[in-house]
Parts: C-alpha cells; sequence; structure tokens
C-alpha cells in the first residue's frame, strides 16, 4: 500500500478527479490521466449496449482527441486490486512503458503503482 499523503500533489490530484468521477456518475471505476502539458483528462466506466469502455481506457481516449502527444501519469479508483493488462496497454500506447499508474481503491487510497509497460 502506498501513503497516499507523500504522493506529489499532481499524482494526488488525479486520484482526487478520478474518485470524484467515479462517486458522481455511479459506475464502477474513475479514471484520471496527465499528458504531457500538465492537462487532466477524466472519465468514469462507459457500458452502453453498443459501446463498452473501461473508465482508464476512456480517459485515454479523451485524452488522445484532444491532441495529447504523450502521458506523464495515470490514477484508476476501482474495486480491483490492479490495472487490466489492457487498461496498462492503453496507457502504454499513449505514455511509453515506464507510465505510472496509481491504483486506489474508492476511499482514494492507493494500494499499488504500477507501469504501462
Amino acid at each position: 500500500m502506498t501513503d497516499s499523503s507523500a504522493l506529489d500533489p499532481e499524482d494526488r490530484k488525479i486520484v482526487t478527479l478520478a474518485r470524484s468521477a467515479r462517486a458522481r456518475n455511479g459506475v464502477p471505476e474513475g479514471a484520471a490521466v496527465r499528458d504531457e502539458t500538465g492537462r487532466t483528462y477524466v472519465a468514469g466506466t462507459v457500458a452502453l449496449d453498443s459501446l463498452r469502455l473501461s473508465a482508464l481506457r476512456t480517459a485515454v481516449a479523451m485524452a488522445v482527441a484532444s491532441g495529447a502527444k504523450s502521458l506523464e501519469a495515470a490514477a484508476l479508483v476501482t474495486e480491483s486490486e490492479t490495472a487490466s493488462d489492457e487498461d496498462r496497454a492503453a496507457v502504454r500506447d499513449l505514455g511509453g512503458p515506464g507510465t505510472p499508474v496509481l491504483v486506489a481503491g474508492p476511499d482514494g487510497t492507493v494500494r499499488v503503482t504500477v507501469t504501462a509497460g
């Protein structure tokens, strides 16, 4: 478990935004990513009949659609213990294999930090 109070303020911000998206939208997961310019993109799980995307893949897609060239970090708030391989692959595609993915529980406590690689 990672001490959330010891996180860099910018990392703590994306965890907070991801947690807020999850709670506000009543979805299983919330995510936020920070691009190379410091802009953040926040998303929740998408569960339509014709489209299903995890929160993290949605946040990455939003960053790409907005012109982001790379990612500095990602945060995922979920009941799961870690980010899925598919989520890590999406972060890796835009941010590279060393991009950190902070995985937090619903209370915002960071459980683990994994890399996209």
